[in-house]
């Protein structure tokens, strides 16, 4: 009998990872401490940040592995979720982990994992680690996946802690108010460890501050009560704004788009100065070093098209101030798809002002389960006259969506943006 290739053994263990081992969101850091005990804790023997929130934290892992790789640094980069490829979620200086060792871990580690009832984000973050201390990382930066404290990545004690922002967002797991969601962020602060806060309303920044200090957190920064952010101007290449911090003031721009970037760029400055020797060396000159930052999907351009994840009401807001500032092209068609236990109907809402069409969408990414209801989002679309339609066949939708002058806006989930890519042959993986 032949042995199986190795795209499909690939292929055979994702099928594994995502059939037998997600089973839905299990709060709760045991079985991602048992199964990283038995892989020798390799959490533990690599420097990492550690960065929550409900929209901006990828901006600022980026920003941070940007500017660490220009200080000479090999760095490890775990995030979720990914657009094309599971490989993306796992990189060491922007090259993915390899097919081969994926399945090499899922194959060693099967029993184990069954064992301990792991979910499919707890093995992945094993997987990361393991990862990071083989291919002899400097340091990591790690998202946080749902929430903080209780997710399986808080297993870390991290040089530095940071939260981005609070948004309305996995009500079901942590809660329906700013306030309860911000608790949930709060807690991959710790004691003796930095904290720096990047959220922009000040009564959200001083409720985190106070989680921090209760934490035992030291220092605790909140970026905008510290530095001042301004002259923020936006363009299709990139964000400018002025900095000034007890270094002075600078001038400097990131190549992600959006009023907010300059908010997320501060908080990883913020927090590599935070870090002390050898990363604060980092934020001291960083013109240069973030010119290289990159991230796909946040409102990536590419030709005609934007592509952006924005995938609950505040991430659609910060989408049309950013359209406001960029201007596109006109007409303005939106391919859009949701996930069902996110707020559509306001995602909707916040979006129509600025868009000529939508295309309403189902992408095949998206499991059965979760995917939103196209006769009611239309529904909805029509009944408040917005111009829309409904395409059941993705690749239909997307033919659709790109037809005509104007510009094609790709948005709502990761799955919508990620089977678009692929389709269109843009790689989200950037080195």
């Amino acid at each position: 009998m032949n042995e199986p290739s190795g795209t499909s053994r690939y292929a055979r263990a994702l099928d594994y990872l995502f059939a037998r081992v997600t089973g839905g969101w299990k709060m709760g850091l045991e079985r991602t401490s048992e199964l990283l005990s038995l892989l020798g804790n390799p959490h533990t023997r690599v420097p990492a940040f550690h960065v929550a929130g409900t929209n901006g934290k990828g901006s600022v892992i980026s920003t941070l592995e940007a500017l660490l790789r220009a200080q000479g640094l090999r760095v490890g980069k775990y995030t979720s979720p990914h657009l094309i490829d599971f490989r993306e979620r796992i990189c060491v200086d922007g090259v993915p982990i390899s097919e081969r060792d994926v399945v090499e871990f899922i194959e060693r580690w099967t029993p184990d994992v069954e064992r301990l009832g792991a979910t499919f984000f707890e093995a992945t973050t094993a997987m990361a680690f393991e990862h990071f201390v083989r291919e002899k990382v400097d340091v990591a930066v790690i998202e946080v996946g749902l929430g903080g404290r209780l997710d399986s990545t808080n297993v870390i004690t991290p040089v530095a802690a940071g939260v981005s922002s609070i948004g309305i967002d996995h009500v079901q797991y942590l809660g329906d108010t700013l306030e309860l969601i911000a608790t949930e962020k709060a807690g991959i602060f710790k004691r003796g460890i930095p904290a720096v806060i990047g959220e922009s309303d000040p009564k959200l920044r001083a409720f985190l501050a106070e989680l921090a200090r209760e934490a035992g957190s030291t220092p605790v920064r909140a970026v905008a009560d510290e530095w001042k952010v301004s002259d923020i101007s936006v363009a299709l290449d990139g964000t400018r704004f002025t900095l000034a911090t007890q270094r002075g003031t600078r001038k400097l721009r990131t190549p992600l788009i959006g009023r907010h970037q300059a908010m997320n760029a501060a908080t990883a400055l913020a927090m590599l100065e935070s870090a002390g020797a050898p990363y604060a060396a980092a934020a001291i000159d960083p013109e240069a070093a973030l010119e290289r930052v990159r991230i796909a999907g946040r409102f990536q351009s590419v030709g005609s098209i934007i592509f952006d994840v924005a995938h609950n009401p505040a991430g659609c807001a910060v989408l049309c101030e950013t359209l406001l500032a960029v201007k596109p092209a006109r007409p303005l068609t939106c391919l859009m798809t949701a996930l069902r236990d996110k707020d559509w109907r306001a995602m909707m809402t916040t979006l129509a002002p600025l868009v000529d069409r939508f295309v309403l969408a189902s992408p095949p990414s998206v499991p059965a389960d979760r995917a939103w209801a196209l006769d009611e989002a239309l529904a909805f679309a029509i009944d408040r006259g917005w111009r829309a339609t409904a395409e059941p066949d993705f690749d239909r939708a997307l033919a659709d969506a790109r037809t005509g002058n104007g510009t094609t806006l790709i948005t709502g989930s990761f799955h919508t943006v990620g089977d678009a890519m692929a389709r269109l042959q843009v790689s989200p993986l950037v080195a």
